[in-house]
């Protein structure tokens, strides 16, 4: 069985390459350079222009990428699961979609499964590690499309970014509101539903919403000490360690894992965003 899985999950490159999975990079846009999320393109490139007064555009894998790989899956006879970035998010999920069925009528044995995570980032990566896990276990495809929806649908995102013009460019928040944001200090607490990102809280200041998102865990978290709970940041290491010095320390969970917010993400949601990824409800 193959999986595939797109850069809006945020995993490292080592990570698709030491697993056999198949990576569908986003497309990302800096000036006159254009190039794929991951592979051309680095998170810190984005994170850079971005300070430098630069507004990094991005588009959604191509319909052709799509076609090529989904025919080079009907030819090996294996079958497929592609786990995609949240459709509310990106147009990708629907392209593969359509490109699935173009490539169907051609192959009517083609056996891919495609799931709409209806996540982001590390949330949308914790249910790739879990396909591979399942996968590795010997599950077939339909058993791991059945507990990957699962999980999915438990899969808790909190998150907060440093500035709200960030957004405000991409349309999440108004302008008005990011310009008294940011006189006030005002920092977002947002969280994903049903896909979309959704503000829940706002808080005056870096160190209260921080504490709030801890907060927050523990409220809707549940079994910590059995989970990965996933921190990702906008080119904020030092931040992303301390939370995860506080959420072991207060959780004693399996495992916490850190990774930068990839080119796609980070192309909106800018330098300093920390968000955090667990379930509220545990299957074992």
């Amino acid at each position: 069985m193959r999986i595939f899985a797109d850069s809006g999950s945020d995993l490292p490159k080592s990570f698709f390459d030491e697993n056999d999975v198949t990576l569908i990079p986003l497309r990302v846009l800096i000036d006159d350079k254009e190039g794929d999320d991951v592979i051309e393109i680095n998170s810190k490139e984005v994170y850079d222009a971005i300070r430098n007064g630069k507004h990094p555009k991005t588009s959604q894998a191509s319909p052709e990428l799509f076609h090529s790989t989904w025919k080079e899956l009907a030819a090996s006879g294996e079958d497929g699961l592609y786990i995609a970035f949240s459709s509310e998010l990106s147009g990708t999920y629907n392209t593969a979609v359509m490109m699935k069925d173009q490539v169907k009528e051609g192959n009517p044995n083609m056996n891919l499964v495609i799931i709409d995570s209806r996540c982001a980032s590390l949330g949308h990566g914790l249910l790739i590690q879990e396909a591979v896990r399942l996968r590795d276990a010997g599950d077939d495809v339909r058993t791991i499309e059945r507990k990957i929806r699962d999980m999915a649908n438990h899969m808790e995102h909190l998150f907060t970014v440093e500035d709200l013009d960030y957004l405000a460019k991409g349309g999440r928040v108004s302008k008005a509101s990011a310009f008294i944001g940011g006189l006030l200090n005002i920092k977002p607490l947002l969280h994903v539903e049903s896909g979309r990102l959704v503000p829940i809280e706002k808080h005056r200041g870096r160190k209260k919403v921080l504490r709030r998102m801890l907060e927050l865990i523990e409220e809707r978290g549940v079994e910590l000490s059995k989970q990965t709970i996933a921190i990702s940041h906008g080119d904020d290491e030092s931040t992303a360690l301390e939370m995860k010095a506080l959420i072991e320390e207060k959780f004693q969970p399996k495992n916490v894992e850190v990774h930068m917010i990839g080119s796609a993400i980070g192309s909106h949601s800018g330098p300093g965003t920390i968000a955090i990824f667990f379930l509220n409800k545990f299957n074992q």
